[in-house]
């Protein structure tokens, strides 16, 4: 460890014994889920008995994902579905979660699915009223709620998202947060010919569920959004990983999982090269649930299927020491995501909600 390297971890871990927000360089926030994707693929890459058709139910063919995807060394393979997570988040960030290293994070509401999953991370606590994802409107403020009530953040947190339900979770009509998601994440206001576009192309794809467009859709959303506007908050939630795990086509969720990765270097890119980006955005990528083990669990998530429980979290910005793939630290939860967000603006959200987890920053900060 370098001079440099030890002041600055010292630094911040004298700023996490006197409070729980952080005085760094970090400007703006983005969090970025890919719903439902397991630590498995994230930590080892594929998982080779889901490659044929059999366990798999795959259309693809087995030779065609091993050319793409495979490799007998873990490491290779998992650089191989996330080149972008691993040639650059693992060398300038962090990566929490893998279970074999000693590092274990977990959602810490019982249920290991989608509500009760954004609730705990944007809400900071898990909330046993919330047992379905059609509860309804979320009666918790969100972390992106309060933000945008504190000075130097009132029009400058935004939500994008593929599931619908995103306009309950953040609860739109009492946050007022601006929503972009399920049936109005495409700008029906956009009447450029790119605006048109898209519009045609939203209402002439075949939908996976319900109302919700497909991940690409997002991520030209996020990045067209970008060119006219300058939010410091972000969430922006992709589904399709989910979507194709429950339709029991493994080779399109490895395929999405690629894709995502894909995504997240592209804004990340996108909002380096913009000055007020630049060198003063933190991303952070996780999951709202993981999903259960074997041929079959694998498909679904919940109490049933064990290891549900168990999620990854990545964080890339000025303020998070470059320590990469994360060995023998403390536990951590989803539940510690929102003050985290908050912390690293500067802003202590416990204070405002003290039933709130405690935020990463030791976690991070420990050499």
């Amino acid at each position: 460890m370098n001079k440099t390297t030890h002041l600055l971890l010292t630094t911040l871990l004298g700023m996490t014994l006197a409070s729980t927000a952080l005085a760094g360089k970090t400007r703006n926030v983005v969090l970025i889920i890919s719903d439902g994707l397991r630590p498995e693929e994230m930590f080892t890459g594929v998982e080779e008995d889901l490659l044929n058709e059999k366990n798999g139910g795959n259309w693809t063919s087995e030779k065609e994902l091993r050319a793409r995807y495979w490799d007998p060394d873990p490491k290779v393979r998992r650089m191989l579905l996330f080149p972008f997570i691993w040639n650059t988040i693992a060398t300038k960030g962090q990566l929490l979660g893998n279970a074999q290293l000693g590092s274990q994070a977990q959602v810490a509401n019982g249920l290991a699915f989608s509500y009760p999953g954004y609730n705990e991370m944007s809400s900071g606590m898990p909330d046993p009223r919330i047992n379905s994802n059609e509860f309804g409107p979320n009666p918790n403020q969100t972390v992106f709620e309060w933000l945008s009530h504190q000075p130097g953040f009132a029009g400058k947190v935004e939500i994008f998202g593929t599931w619908n339900t995103f306009h309950d979770i953040f609860n739109e009509s009492r946050s007022h947060l601006p929503i972009r998601a399920g049936v109005n994440l495409v700008d029906a206001t956009d009447h450029s010919p790119r605006g048109q576009l898209l519009e045609e192309l939203y209402k002439t794809t075949t939908l996976l569920e319900d109302k919700d467009p497909p991940d690409s859709f997002l991520t030209v959303s996020v990045l067209d959004h970008l060119k006219t506007h300058r939010p410091r908050v972000m969430f922006v939630g992709y589904g399709d990983t989910d979507s194709w795990a429950h339709q029991g086509r493994y080779d399109l969720v490895v395929d999405t999982a690629h894709h995502f990765d894909a995504a997240v270097a592209a804004l990340w890119n996108r909002m380096q090269s913009i000055p007020e980006y630049k060198d003063k955005t933190t991303f952070i990528l996780t999951a709202d649930h993981g999903r259960g083990h074997g041929l079959v669990e694998w498909k679904e998530h919940g109490v049933e299927e064990s290891g549900s429980e168990n999620i990854w979290i990545a964080i890339i910005g000025p303020d998070t020491p470059p320590l990469g793939e994360r060995q023998n630290v403390a536990s951590v939860t989803q539940s510690q995501l929102a003050a985290t967000i908050a912390a690293l603006l500067g802003e202590d959200y416990r204070k405002a909600e003290p039933r709130a987890a405690a935020p990463l920053l030791d976690v991070l900060a420990a050499p």
